[in-house]
């Protein structure tokens, strides 16, 4: 009850009941027409209000998960569950919001395609008429380390320490030499520098949905796509929040489609078996942790990759 008393207060506190009151009414509506949702995942998981509402499966008392990681009153930010539903039936809980809140009030939103250095390089070629083998072996030359973002841009005359960002004519010496030595690679990079990190294209978040206390309209401009029959919010999902829209994330995860599967399989085949639900597996299950310690975890949510099942094998 204290517990209960305590994040009841904050919600109040930081005015969010209606943020909780939504997500707990269209997860509930997914969970009794048949569309599988995950149990819960991130801090959201630390709520109790969250696990009363049913919002998640898993009572954060037994595992001392703290609410804080979630709301808290010292730091102002919006709440976040992470929503996983099964990617087949994710639309369906879309349109349910829709047909609730109404069409003008739900969208989804904006991502923009911006344009990297290799990009922007083979553009500007393709407009100057270049050769298509020129083009390409130039951009070939910029670096293309994963995680990291690599520039055209000139070096600066003084690098601050705290300069992470990777410059392809330091990189890549032999870029540097042929832009001093040939006309048309230096016109090329110097147009190219220019165009670097504009927007080239525009497309849709995978999970975030937009719903207004209104229409959608009366807060920031939407874009519909030709051909397309649901519109997207203009600004992106960093701008929305700036305006103090508040953003849903509906994740679809086919990790949940696998389960829904596997469920359907165990009630048909075995007997006994005909109400089988996960949520009555104990979470201390013996055979599982074994299949986990000798890494058998493909297709298991987050713990499928290479170095994850070796992870649990050490």
């Amino acid at each position: 009850v204290e517990r209960l008393e305590f994040e009841i207060k904050t919600i109040l506190k930081m005015g969010f009941p209606g943020y909780f009151l939504i997500v707990g009414d269209f997860i509930n509506w997914a969970k009794n027409n048949g569309c599988p949702v995950g149990p819960g995942r991130g801090s959201g998981a630390g709520s109790l209000v969250a696990y009363a509402l049913k919002i998640t499966d898993l009572d954060p008392l037994q595992y001392n998960l703290l609410f804080e990681r979630f709301l808290n009153p010292e730091r102002v930010s919006m709440p976040d569950f992470d929503i996983d539903f099964c990617q087949s039936n994710r639309d369906r809980v879309i349109d349910y919001v829709k047909d609730k809140y109404g069409h003008a009030a739900v969208s989804q939103i904006v991502t923009f395609g911006t344009m990297a250095a290799r990009a922007a390089i083979r553009d500007v070629g393709r407009v100057l008429d270049f050769p298509y083998g020129f083009c390409d072996g130039i951009s070939k030359l910029i670096p293309n380390k994963p995680g990291q973002s690599v520039t055209l841009q000139l070096l600066p005359a003084e690098r601050k320490k705290s300069d992470k960002q990777v410059y392809a004519l330091e990189a890549e010496p032999i870029l540097a030499e042929r832009e001093a030595k040939e006309e048309d690679v230096h016109t090329l990079l110097e147009l190219a520098r220019k165009l670097e990190g504009l927007t080239r294209n525009v497309g849709m978040h995978a999970g975030g949905v937009l719903i207004a206390p209104g229409k959608l309209t009366d807060f920031c401009p939407l874009y519909l796509q030709p051909g397309s029959t649901s519109a997207v919010s203009q600004f992106d999902k960093n701008d929305v929040e700036a305006i103090g829209l508040v953003k849903f994330d509906f994740l679809g995860l086919a990790t949940l489609t696998i389960l829904e599967i596997a469920r359907e399989f165990i009630m048909k085949r075995h007997e006994g078996q005909e109400n089988f639900s996960f949520e009555t597996i104990p979470l201390d299950d013996g055979p599982t942790y074994r299949l986990f310690s000798d890494g058998k975890t493909e297709a298991v949510f987050q713990f499928e990759s290479r170095g994850m099942q070796g992870m649990l094998r050490d």
